[in-house]
């Protein structure tokens, strides 16, 4: 009987690792087992998982030596931050260069990297098109992330650089989603003008990443980005009227008014979409919706994710 290669997914309870978590465990032949990490295995998520069959160990991405414990053993890891949690680029690169050392330390055989592009390799601090935040950063979320990708390379970590998209489940959970006007029509509104944005669900980026496991060593040392669809607002507005059965009408900001906007994090995500904007080819080109369905074969369209989820966009 061959050995199942056990692959640890950081951050097992989020949205991508949960996504890969499940994705293994349903896959019973696929000859992969997983071990999910979680700073509180006693969590309601985490025993769910448990429940499913997954192995739960307790580590805590900003304690290298519970990360390396964790990874002993083990084939491959699935390497994650969640920025929003601390809103801090210097503590997510601590966590990032944590989880490459233990990478490191561990001897593992294919690591995936969860990352971003640094955009001031596009916009460099000293270009006022758009403000640097928290001393040194075009978008924080983005800038910590790729400048991260150095600590796997450096160490010579065989890592997969995984490049996600902008996550559908956001008009859910992050208050993206249609908001009704004064005269009572819903409005989606974003800084993206007429230009087209890569998206995913959130459950096909694990999906994705576990395709990239189950081909081997192919992707190691490759960028990899993925995306569900590339549209523009007005479509992703025109999708949401036609599942929602109301008009949603999109209602394109500035960048400038949107970082103006006093949400948690709006001078990021401002920042964010200008970039969106602004290099739409180069982000675009980088997320592949053809190499994201050969990864996933069940990679969800906009419309397909919409049915799913549409009665969780709380209208406002």
């Amino acid at each position: 009987m061959t050995e199942h290669k056990t692959i640890a997914v950081v951050g097992a309870t989020g949205a991508q690792g949960g996504g890969l978590v499940r994705a293994i465990l349903k896959d019973s032949s696929g000859g992969f087992a997983v071990r999910a990490l979680t700073r509180n295995p006693r969590s309601e998520k985490a025993q769910a998982l448990a429940d499913l069959g997954a192995e739960v160990v307790r580590a805590d991405i900003d304690d290298e030596a519970s990360l390396a414990k964790a990874f002993k053993g083990v084939h491959g890891a699935y390497c994650v931050t969640f920025f929003w949690e601390h809103l801090s680029p210097a503590k997510e690169k601590a966590q990032a260069q944590h989880m490459a050392s233990a990478a490191k330390t561990a001897g593992l055989k294919h690591v995936i990297w969860s990352t971003l592009e640094d955009t001031r390799q596009w916009i460099p601090l000293t270009d006022k098109r758009m403000p640097t935040l928290t001393g040194g950063y075009k978008v924080p979320h983005f800038d910590a992330k790729g400048e991260s990708n150095k600590f796997f390379t450096e160490q010579g970590v065989p890592t997969t650089f995984l490049y996600p998209s902008f996550y559908w489940d956001n008009l859910i959970h992050f208050g993206m989603g249609p908001k009704r006007g004064a005269d009572g029509r819903m409005v989606f509104s974003l800084p993206l003008g007429d230009k087209k944005m890569p998206g995913i669900a959130a459950e096909d980026i694990g999906k994705c990443a576990y395709g990239i496991f189950k081909k081997g060593s192919k992707y190691i040392g490759k960028n990899v980005g993925i995306a569900g669809a590339h549209l523009t607002g007005q479509e992703m507005a025109d999708a949401m009227s036609l599942a929602l059965g109301q008009e949603v009408r999109y209602q394109p900001v500035s960048p400038q008014a949107y970082r103006s906007s006093g949400m948690q994090g709006a001078e990021d995500l401002g920042n964010m979409f200008q970039f969106f904007c602004d290099f739409e080819r180069d982000f675009c080109g980088m997320r592949n919706v053809e190499t994201s369905r050969t990864l996933n074969p069940a990679l969800q369209s906009f419309d397909a994710w919409l049915a799913q989820n549409k009665a969780r966009i709380p209208l406002q």
